[in-house]
């Protein structure tokens, strides 16, 4: 691929932009050689304006997404990308979030713009654990656990029951909870269903991939090892 397009595939600029860019010195290799549009070298090489650029397509990274903010890029209001770095929503393949958290949920959250690894965490048959940590409005009775594994538990407007998940008290309103499926607003539809409501929802985990005191509101980018443990 040329210099030209790769950077501007990585929401660097229009071509137009990475042209000028180029012309004026900006891209370089790592000793502070000017590249030319035809230049070809690894991709981990190719410095823009002295930093090295991110990674190729495949890269994913997990946020720990704050309360407010919306997994849209179109949306009105506070969205995740504004916690990105602009040229993010600019790359071609589209950095995308796998799957969601609403507005009002925190926690761990992944994106990425590769397609295939999107939907291999997706999938049904993947079954990914997603592990919650959930405020309640009032105590637990301690049926809630028997129910939620039972594999037979219907939500409104639902034909199909939802798979059996892993419930641990933490405290009189405090709940850990395991998912193996995403449906909307699962966690709160479920409380809601044995007459509950979540004040607080926050996704600590996914996989074996957990926050591990990444600050709330920033991110990083995962390694191989990180991808291999949301899958463990």
């Amino acid at each position: 691929m040329r210099l030209v397009k790769l950077i501007a595939n990585l929401g660097y600029g229009s071509r137009k932009e990475i042209q000028k860019a180029i012309r004026n010195g900006w891209v370089t290799d790592r000793h502070g050689n000017p590249l030319k549009s035809d230049s070809q070298l690894p991709h981990e090489d190719i410095l823009f304006d002295d930093d090295p650029l991110d990674p190729p397509q495949g890269m994913v990274l997990l946020m720990n997404k704050p309360l407010g903010y919306t997994c849209s890029i179109k949306d009105q209001g506070k969205l995740v990308y504004d916690l990105l770095p602009d040229r993010f929503r600019l790359r071609k393949p589209v950095l995308s979030t796998i799957g969601r958290l609403d507005k009002e949920t925190s926690g761990a959250l992944l994106f990425t713009d590769d397609g295939t690894f999107l939907h291999q965490v997706i999938a049904p048959k993947s079954e990914v654990p997603k592990v919650y940590e959930a405020t309640l409005d009032r105590p637990l009775t301690g049926t809630e656990a028997e129910i939620f594994a039972s594999g037979e538990m219907m939500l409104d407007s639902e034909t199909k029951p939802l798979k059996p998940a892993d419930l641990e008290v933490i405290g009189p309103t405090h709940a850990r909870l395991i998912l193996h499926e995403g449906r909307y607003h699962q966690v709160r539809r479920m409380f809601a269903a044995v007459g509950n409501h979540v004040t607080d929802l926050k996704r600590t985990q996914i996989g074996a991939l957990g926050l591990n005191g990444l600050p709330e509101g920033e991110w990083r980018l995962l390694g191989p090892e990180d991808k291999a443990a949301i899958f463990a």
